[in-house]
């Protein structure tokens, strides 16, 4: 009974009925002339043809007593049958990997052979599987059929779909063995692993670093061709990643959404929050090799490690100054340009950085928050404080290289070298006479004013300057401290 009597002369395929044969001859001479009404598809055979028409009547007869599923033909109700019975029986010969189905082996040997049939018209990219060049298609067309009943997202694939749900109940199946933490997807999962093994297949070719990660290293590789491929559309500001954009969109919208649960603080960033979160655990994990000074984030101890190395690549292209950081080049540049965004809402100041008019704001409140350990002086600047300290001290770092004075603040240092320059740039609108220095400049400007702010508590005498009016006491007190 299990003869094959009747062979196929084309391919040498053997059936048991002549029939059989002769419906496997059609296959060979492309033969199809049974048409779809619908959609205008072609079939070799009728049955064919009636199993396709079910696919636009919806029609599911065969259904699995196991979980309810239904399908159109029965032979996918047996496929499906054999994931609840794990029964897999067909094993690759190159792995060792099981299947279910034998289409779904022969789809896996592809990954093997690197074949890959399925070519885009559009772009010309490559794919192993039809539905995979399918599904990449709708990345040309924009086809997003499937949308999220609970946010409205739509997607192009349906498996995108039912990952994205995972945001909205928070299902996390897949856990780590190594340090359980729990991810919505296989793929996270996996990737993670990648962090404890160590992991990093992935080299660039032109500094030669490797990353965990294929989309890290094409992430990285922006850095060297400098492509900016996403733009804002609000002010036009153009970043190498779509993360990134979207990241900085949230300083138009203003959205922070993750909220800090010791004080209140919002960020517009998780990671922001999780950097933040280290100033209320005093978590400093990262330390200097060089002076043992601790670090928070990783990103301060390497701006921290220029101050050893004294690296400075950032330079400045109109007075070529350079600087260690990015950031202290932006901030130099306003020097050049003048620019002072930031105004005090009190009188109208306007400053070239939101430090100093935060500095500034308390000259408004009269905030002094940093004192003085020794005299008690206070200062509403800790700067102020280190200043005023090396009164106690005595301490003079700073040296003129032409007469050796010493001087407790560089600045004092500079306005001196004017006196060796000759320079005298500040000059009196009223007379013409020039100074070396602005404050010698306002003080000479009383003597057109007649402006005597400085009184004497003893009898009442007022002056112009200060030091004047220190002069002056002596002659209450008696003290003669100049000897001949």
């Amino acid at each position: 009974m299990g003869d094959k009597l009747h062979s196929c002369e084309i391919c040498g395929s053997s059936f048991a009925e002549k029939l059989t044969l002769l419906r496997h001859i059609e296959t060979h001479m492309g033969e199809k002339p049974d048409s779809c009404e619908v959609c205008g598809s072609s079939f070799a055979r009728k049955s064919h043809l009636l199993r396709h028409m079910k696919t636009h009547t919806g029609e599911k007869h065969h259904s699995c007593r196991v979980c309810g599923s239904s399908f159109v033909q029965k032979s996918n109700l047996l496929h499906h049958m054999k994931t609840h019975t794990v029964e897999k029986p067909h094993c690759c010969e190159v792995c060792g990997c099981s299947f279910a189905q034998k289409s779904n082996l022969l789809r896996h040997m592809k990954t093997h052979t690197g074949e890959k049939p399925h070519s885009c018209e559009v772009c010309g990219s490559s794919f192993a599987h039809k539905s995979a060049l399918l599904n990449h298609m709708k990345t040309h067309t924009g086809e997003k059929p499937h949308s999220c009943e609970v946010c409205g997202s739509s997607f192009a694939h349906k498996s995108t779909l039912l990952n994205h749900m995972k945001t909205h109940t928070g299902e996390k199946p897949h856990f780590c063995e190594v340090c359980s933490s729990s991810f919505a997807k296989k793929s996270n999962l996996l990737r993670h692993m990648k962090t404890h093994t160590g992991e990093k297949p992935h080299s660039c070719e032109v500094c030669g670093s490797s990353f965990a990660h294929k989309s890290t290293l094409l992430n990285h590789m922006t850095t060297h061709t400098g492509e900016k491929p996403h733009s804002c559309e609000v002010c036009g500001s153009s970043f190498p990643h779509k993360s990134t954009l979207l990241n900085h969109m949230k300083t138009h919208t203003g959205d922070k959404p993750h909220c800090c649960e010791v004080c209140c603080c919002s960020f517009a960033e998780k990671s922001n929050l999780l950097r933040h979160m280290k100033t209320h655990t005093g978590e400093k994990p990262h330390s200097c090799e060089v002076c043992g000074s601790s670090f928070a984030l990783k990103a301060s101890l390497l701006t921290h490690m220029k101050t050893h190395t004294g690296e400075k690549p950032h330079s400045c292209e109109v007075c070529g100054s350079s600087f260690a950081w990015k950031s202290c080049l932006l901030s130099h540049m306003k020097t050049h340009t003048g620019e002072k965004p930031h105004s005090c809402e009190v009188c109208g100041s306007s400053f070239a950085w939101k430090s100093n008019l935060l500095t500034h704001m308390k000259t408004h409140t009269g905030e002094k928050p940093h004192s003085c350990e020794v005299c008690g002086c206070s200062f509403a600047q800790k700067s102020s404080l280190l200043r005023h300290m090396k009164t106690h001290t005595g301490e003079k770092p700073h040296s003129c290289e032409v007469c050796g004075s010493s001087f407790a603040w560089r600045s004092h240092l500079l306005n001196h070298m004017k006196t060796h320059m000759g320079e005298k740039p500040n000059s009196c609108e009223v007379c013409g006479s020039s100074f070396a220095q602005k404050s010698s400049l306002l003080s000479h400007m009383k003597t057109h004013t007649g402006e005597k702010p400085h009184s004497c508590e003893i009898c009442g005498s007022s002056f112009a300057q200060k030091s004047n009016l220190l002069t002056y006491t002596k002659t209450h007190t008696g003290e003669k401290p100049h000897s001949c």
